[in-house]
């Protein structure tokens, strides 16, 4: 039985292993326990169904927070099973303890979290050759657990700034749109191209950041009148417009991957996010109901 568990700890060590590197080094973000994770929490999240959208804003941080931990506790429970077995004569305990009253799974989960977080060794500490280099190696993960995690993060909110910085940009056209009193559309074509390729570069930018971490998904932001989701609207329709019979080809052209490029974001969020919708504007509508304010 002995090898039963250790052969379990193995492999949960190892399922947490290949979930990380997934998460931070798979092109398309693959983390299978991530996505589960970061699912299940976003449905947890979800309040009544309002104008303002149905994603808490706690979503996202506490998605992070939970996989960090579900991948601790993967690791911690993993190397427990390994050192169970060993429990206790593979270990030296300190005169007040009782080795055979000390010998249990909880027992072994200390150890794993005195390894894993670095701590050093206390009362209970290996004495088995094997057992003494397996401790710094477990130490060695927790360490590359915190990278990971500090990594993952940074990624995460550069990310969110590139989304809420094109979202930004966007929402100050419209409103320039409003006070100038005409379209965007009918002004200088050199402009009008120069901003739309701007648009297209950031918005495909924006849509790898998706795929490669879907967990920004789940970060809205505060400022809901400036949420890209709710400006996406007006960008197609901006693309429209200066893609329309009589405009130069050239701003027709860059109107067009404009427009592919809202569409392949929309295609991001109905394949990667489970986005319903059977069109982009279907996909767009359901995306504005959750994370931006519903244009009356």
């Amino acid at each position: 039985m002995d090898i039963v568990w250790t052969l379990l700890g193995v492999a949960l060590i190892v399922l947490a292993l290949r979930d990380i590197f997934d998460v931070l080094f798979h092109p398309l973000g693959r983390g299978m326990i991530t996505r589960r994770v970061v699912r299940g929490i976003a449905a947890l999240a979800r309040r009544k169904p309002g104008r303002t959208g149905t994603l808490g804003l706690l979503a996202g941080p506490i998605s992070y927070i939970a996989v960090i931990a579900t991948w601790a506790a993967l690791l911690t429970v993993g190397w427990a099973l390994v050192f169970w077995p060993q429990l206790p004569q593979g270990f030296h305990f300190d005169p007040g303890l009782d080795p055979a009253g000390h010998s249990g799974f909880f027992d072994a989960v200390y150890v794993s979290l005195v390894n894993l977080t670095s701590l050093g060794y206390g009362d209970i500490s290996p004495s088995a050759s094997l057992l003494r280099l397996l401790g710094p190696v477990e130490t060695l993960f927790g360490l590359g657990l915190l990278t990971a995690s500090i990594s993952w993060l940074l990624s995460i909110y550069g990310a969110i700034s590139r989304r809420d910085s094109l979202a930004h940009e966007v929402a100050l056209a419209k409103q320039a749109e409003e006070q100038l009193g005409e379209k965007l559309a009918d002004s200088d074509p050199e402009l009008l191209e120069t901003m739309l390729a701007a648009y297209s570069e950031q918005l495909i930018r924006i849509r790898r950041d998706l795929i490669h971490f879907p967990i920004v998904h789940y970060f809205r932001t505060e400022d809901e009148e400036r949420a890209l989701a709710g400006l996406l609207p007006f960008l197609g329709s901006l693309a429209d417009e200066a893609g329309e019979e009589g405009r130069p080809h050239s701003l027709r052209v860059r109107a067009e991957i404009l427009r592919l490029a809202i569409d392949d974001f929309a295609e991001t969020l109905r394949r990667r996010l489970r986005m319903a919708g059977e069109n982009t504007d279907e996909t767009l509508r359901n995306y504005q109901s959750d994370h931006g304010p519903l244009e009356p």
